[in-house]
């Protein structure tokens, strides 16, 4: 809003032809071009309104119920869906009615009383509309949106009044030469192509992009013949500006030349931030919630940096807290004796491998032939003493029992 405060004039573009070469070449930039851009906005309401032309659409009421099919019920080995009656035919036994079989109903079929538009503030609408004026007049969203306004000398464009007598449409297309629109103009004429997918069969077979939007200001113009010729180009009345025109696709900075007439009426029907409109009773433009928009500059001013508190050169962080079970100087801090005691299991621990070492060699020391022979014949003495103790024939029960005979 300031920056374009800054520029408070805008340049009105002369036609060749222009008899009045007396009359003011300049006009005052009205406050609409100063209003807020919120795209946010532009796209809620672009949505909603955009569903208002649809048509609403559903299924047959009949379709897919067109015969007399009954279920064969259970006991017949076969799923319980309506079957098609009679024989003689393939159809005779299929199943009919549900939306898995062939040419049954759809599930859920589609009716024509579904919520097909939408109700938008109208507030909320004028919004929309402010943003896309002001979002017109920049010119980095109009190259964005795609564009070609190179030779344009200024923006937003306003062109002289004799426009508005324009009969021809290659009259037409020596405005756009003159105030250097022409190549917009050709770029949305040659992107006129067949639209791919099935949308070619339902009577939106060609596509092609936007082109300049002519505003007039005065009822009844002959430009609105001479224009409506000339593909990608729109042409609409500054009293009944749509959104669907100045944001196609809800997407903003769409390339719009202004007459005169129409430029200047735009306080009236819009009004300023003050001044409520004359056309809308009671609107007043909406404000930006920052006069500034560069941030970084408010907060480094002066004025700012005089009140905030100072930056905190020393900060104090908590220490660490360490795990004494895993970190041994903070135990040895909590408990100076774990340092002993951890040695002093070391080497009991190193005393006990020793001695295990030492027993486990000495069973694996070989053994001489004296010692082997003195084994075996401590082990044959040890049978002889078992025998002998088994030995029971001298008792009477036992002599029974083995079935000794005396």
């Amino acid at each position: 809003m300031a920056a374009a405060a800054a520029r408070p004039l805008v340049t009105v573009q002369s036609l060749k032809g222009d008899m009045d070469t007396e009359s003011a070449t300049t006009v005052h930039l009205p406050d609409v071009m100063k209003a807020p851009v919120r795209p946010d906005v532009v796209t809620f309401v672009h949505s909603n309104i955009s569903r208002n032309k649809r048509q609403p659409y559903a299924v047959s009421k009949l379709a897919g119920h067109q015969t007399s099919a009954e279920s064969w019920g259970t006991g017949r080995a076969v799923s319980r869906i309506p079957r098609v009656p009679g024989g003689g035919t393939h159809r005779a036994g299929q199943g009919a009615f549900g939306n898995m079989c062939r040419g049954g109903r759809m599930f859920a079929p589609t009716k024509i009383w579904r919520r097909w538009h939408r109700k938008v503030n109208v507030n909320l609408k004028r919004y929309a509309v402010v943003s896309a004026i002001a979002a017109s007049a920049i010119p980095s969203l109009v190259l964005a949106r795609g564009h070609r306004i190179e030779s344009v000398p200024e923006m937003p464009l306003v062109i002289s009044d004799s426009a508005e007598s324009v009969e021809k449409t290659s009259a037409a297309l020596e405005v756009l030469k003159q105030v250097g629109a022409y190549p917009d103009a050709e770029k949305a004429k040659d992107s006129h192509a067949i639209r791919p997918g099935k949308g070619k069969m339902r009577n939106r077979r060609y596509i092609n992009r936007k082109g300049p939007l002519i505003v007039y200001g005065s009822e009844g113009a002959k430009l609105v013949k001479s224009f409506r010729n000339i593909p990608g180009i729109d042409i609409v009345n500054v009293e009944r500006l749509n959104l669907l025109k100045l944001a196609p696709g809800g997407h903003l900075g769409r390339f719009v030349i202004w007459t005169k007439s129409a430029f200047e009426k735009l306080d009236s029907i819009y009004g300023s931030f003050e001044k409520p409109s004359e056309k809308k009773k009671g609107y007043v433009l909406p404000r930006s919630k920052m006069v500034n928009a560069d941030l970084s500059r408010i907060i480094n001013s002066d004025e700012v940096q005089s009140v905030v508190k100072p930056i905190k050169k020393e900060v104090k962080r908590a220490p660490m807290k360490k795990n004494p079970l895993k970190n041994l100087n903070t135990l040895l801090k909590l408990n100076p004796y774990a340092k002993t005691a951890r040695r002093m299991a070391l080497l009991a621990e190193a005393e006990r491998v020793k001695a295990k070492k030492e027993k486990l060699d000495k069973k694996r020391k070989p053994v001489t032939k004296e010692e082997a022979s003195a084994i075996q014949a401590a082990g044959k003495a040890w049978y002889q003493t078992m025998i002998s103790d088994s030995d029971y024939t001298e008792f009477e029960n036992f002599t029974k029992w083995l079935g000794v005979s005396q």
